[in-house]
């Protein structure tokens, strides 16, 4: 019997297999639409469909630079038990490795590639990988840069909690150049600055941060003449805590982070511009479910 789309089209979307998966059961079954149904749950694979109302706030994201290439991606998992396997793992690196090849543009994109070795795409890998382990996965975000002239550095902190890229714009070719970059990398992951600079700073947020202040100053007793000044003081303050040039390097906290690529450019005799960073922390920003058991029994005995 001849196996047409719409067929491995209904299978996939009662069962929430792979599409290879619903092609490779409808085939194995001569067209038979039950028995392909029962041939996925005996494998496994039907169950993928069932766990994607969990929550996946646990994980890893992994980044990787290559010269002037990096790529960085977060996969969620529900649990931080499944972070730990060697499947997931090597999932979660085969999808970095495919962004740092490929100029991807978001998720939607990377679904559609293929995933090395498999025969499926990276959306149906995903599908394969949630029914083989068990638990409810999605990739969530990536992210890649190509500074073109110049250096992308790459971190990784505990196990994949942060990951961070540090685009360095440079025509200076010294090994000095990466580790600036790698240092750089280090200090995102810990400081975690909100901007680049002051001019990426929303002018919106700059105004309320300038109002807070005004009201604080006015409120403890300060003369109006005087408020202005307290003012300029105070949102500078603010610009070194929320902009990663301006932050102190948390290595030398003496220095900027401005102040030591400027040193680098120096010692190199060539300019350096810290021209970008990316920075994912798991999870941040995933509304995790809280279980409360004793509510849960409560309802239960009602």
């Amino acid at each position: 019997m001849s196996i047409t789309a719409a067929m491995v089209s209904e299978l996939r979307k009662a069962t929430g297999a792979g599409m290879m998966d619903c092609k490779k059961a409808l085939t194995e079954t001569a067209g038979n639409m039950e028995e392909a149904i029962d041939f996925l749950r005996k494998k496994g694979l039907s169950a993928a469909a069932k766990k994607s109302g969990r929550v996946a706030s646990e994980g890893i994201v992994a980044a990787e630079s290559h010269g002037t290439v990096g790529a960085i991606v977060e996969i969620n998992a529900e649990t931080d038990f499944v972070a730990k396997n060697e499947a997931f793992q090597e999932f979660v690196h085969g999808v970095r490795d495919i962004v740092l090849a490929n100029p991807v543009a978001d998720v939607e994109a990377l679904n559609a590639m293929a995933y090395p070795g498999s025969g499926r795409t990276v959306a149906e890998e995903l599908t394969h990988q949630i029914a083989t382990i068990g638990e409810n996965m999605s990739i969530r975000r990536l992210a890649r840069i190509d500074a073109g002239d110049g250096v992308v550095t790459s971190y990784v902190h505990g196990a994949g909690k942060i990951g961070v890229l540090v685009e360095l714009k440079t025509s200076a070719k010294d090994e000095r150049v990466s580790g600036l970059g790698k240092q750089i990398a280090m200090h995102v992951a810990a400081a975690a600055p909100q901007y680049l600079n002051r001019d990426e700073v929303p002018a919106k947020i700059v105004e309320k941060e300038k109002e807070i202040m005004r009201v604080k100053a006015l409120e403890s007793g300060k003369p109006e003449n005087i408020v202005e000044k307290i003012i300029a003081g105070q949102i500078n303050k603010f610009f070194g805590d929320v902009c990663l040039l301006e932050q102190a390097f948390v290595i030398d906290p003496d220095q900027t982070v401005q102040k030591v690529v400027d040193a680098c450019a120096k010692q190199l005799g060539a300019p350096i511009v810290l021209s970008g960073y990316v920075r994912f922390q798991l999870g941040e920003g995933i509304e995790k479910k809280a279980d409360d058991f004793a509510a849960e029994v409560a309802a239960m005995s009602k």
